[in-house]
């Protein structure tokens, strides 16, 4: 029997050099790239029966031309990297990794929201500065402060994350108000309500983005939505930067439109220089780092590892296509 081989296109992202590839290299001869060019996709691939890849693209021009191609694992739960269709028609199956990172990305929901509340680090570094020795009075701040408790938490997509980010903002004494193609009233409670897409708008003190990028909810944070928000509202995203027109956005913040926002993704990743966002006033932008701690990246790879066994033995799971 001919020795399996596997190929990972771009281990950098999952594997910085913390982690360990043997749980991949005891199912066959495994060769890892750190990065894959676009024109160089194929070449990577090469006689591969198993690819695995984060965020480089394989077109239906690479499947079709890739010879011995059977398997493709997405290492990452959203799959828009692979033609999934085409996959499909020529037998090859694709995979993911679901909810290996929700509490992760729920907490960094918070770290943003908690940073807009205090501003920790503006006000560690002003003290660092030398501001508080020179103060006449025990204690100053230089950024209005906020406490969360009664104030209402809007939450557009209560997928696994979207319930972990409503669970905390109730442990932090907010109300919940939740926008979602399903809405399932066994959910509601005293703290928690589904409501219609403006309503959440308009009634939320925060808004936080845990929806997939869909044709649907593509710019769903758009021009007139955010006119639709409170003046003192924060836009939180940790789900996918297409959510959000970024133009609208940058308009938003520097006419007060709404008063600050947080962003781990863009519309472009890694960010380009003439994002809108840079240099918007009252924003946040954390570069996609919701899915990163070390427990997100070893439950991962272990996942990764397990579709693949799983498809060995005729049993597929995680199946997207």
């Amino acid at each position: 029997m001919s020795t399996l081989r596997l190929v990972v296109l771009d281990g950098k992202a999952l594997n910085p050099g913390d982690l360990s590839w043997s749980g991949f290299e005891s199912l066959g001869q495994c060769v890892v790239y750190d990065r894959t060019p676009e024109g160089k996709v194929l070449q990577h691939i090469g006689n591969a029966e198993i690819v695995l890849t984060n965020k480089t693209l394989i077109t239906a021009e690479t499947i079709r031309q890739a010879p011995n191609l059977k398997y493709i694992g997405v290492l990452a739960t959203g799959y828009n990297v692979v033609d999934t269709d085409a996959a499909r028609e020529t037998g090859v199956v694709v995979t993911n990794i679901p909810a290996y990172s929700t509490n992760a990305v729920a907490q960094l929901v918070f770290a943003l929201l908690l940073e807009a509340c205090h501003h920790v680090g503006e006000h560690s570094h002003a003290v660092h500065e030398g501001k508080w020795v020179r103060s006449k009075d025990f204690s100053y701040w230089n950024y209005p402060l906020i406490e969360l408790a009664g104030k209402t938490m809007g939450i557009i997509g209560l997928g696994q994350i979207g319930k972990a980010v409503a669970r905390i903002s109730e442990a932090f004494g907010m109300k919940v108000l939740a926008y979602t193609r399903t809405p399932n009233p066994a959910l509601e409670s005293d703290n928690l309500r589904f409501v219609a897409l403006d309503e959440l708008l308009a009634e939320s003190d925060v808004v936080s983005l845990n929806c997939p990028l869909t044709p649907e909810t593509s710019g769903i944070i758009n021009k007139g939505s955010l006119a639709k928000m409170k003046h003192s509202a924060i836009l939180i995203n940790t789900a996918r930067g297409g959510l959000i027109d970024e133009d609208a956005l940058r308009e938003a913040l520097d006419n007060c439109v709404i008063s600050f926002a947080a962003v781990d993704v863009v519309s472009l990743e890694p960010m380009v220089q003439d994002n809108p966002l840079l240099g918007a006033k009252n924003i946040i932008i954390t570069p996609h780092i919701g899915w990163a701690p070390l427990e997100c990246r070893v439950r991962l790879m272990d996942i990764a590892v397990r579709n693949i066994k799983h498809f060995l033995e005729d049993d597929p799971i995680n199946v997207v296509n």
